[in-house]
């Protein structure tokens, strides 16, 4: 799904919301995300997951046409980890059968 299908669906969903509004409200929660990554916070959003930043060292890299080698800097990706409840939803599971191990 792209953010302009989020947008829509959430529009069909809520018939009470104007489209311009379902637009600004996403577009607002994706630059918070975003906002406070690039701050080094890290974003939880329960039941779904966690946002953060790792951060990956320099290194020594190869140039695949080349085979030459080529440094590498040091660079910041982010990071998403599954929360529980979206990991049993997305492999099926009941929340009874996480109780019965």
């Amino acid at each position: 799904m792209i953010k302009s299908e989020l947008i829509q669906r959430l529009t069909e969903e809520n018939p009470h919301l104007y489209h311009r509004d379902v637009e600004r409200i996403v577009s607002t929660v994706f630059d918070e995300i975003a906002g406070a990554l690039a701050s080094g916070d890290r974003v939880e959003l329960r039941g779904f997951g966690a946002f953060s930043v790792k951060k990956r060292d320099a290194r020594m890299g190869r140039n695949p046409r080349t085979g030459e080698s080529v440094p590498v800097p040091e660079k910041h990706v982010p990071f998403f980890k599954t929360g529980k409840e979206l990991r049993l939803r997305l492999n099926g599971d009941d929340a009874d059968d996480e109780d019965e191990d």
